[in-house]
C-alpha cells in the first residue's frame, strides 16, 4: 500500500476488503459492482472507499 499515516491512530499499516453486497445502479438491476475498503490494521479507521467497475453505471 501507499505509505498513508491514520487520521485516527497514527498507525501505517493500511489493507483492503470487499463488503458481501455489491453496489447496483438501480433496485432491479442483477449486475452489481463490489466496493473496495482501504482501512488500518490496528483500529479499523476507514480511509477510502472505491468502487470497482464504474462502467455498469
Amino acid at each position: 500500500m501507499i505509505d498513508k499515516k491514520c487520521k485516527r491512530c497514527g498507525k501505517t499499516q493500511f489493507t483492503e476488503a470487499t463488503d458481501y453486497i455489491p453496489i447496483k445502479p438501480s433496485k432491479g438491476s442483477f449486475k452489481g459492482a463490489n466496493k473496495i475498503y482501504t482501512f488500518c490494521l490496528d483500529c479499523g479507521e476507514v480511509d477510502s472507499i472505491r468502487i470497482e467497475n464504474t462502467t455498469i453505471f
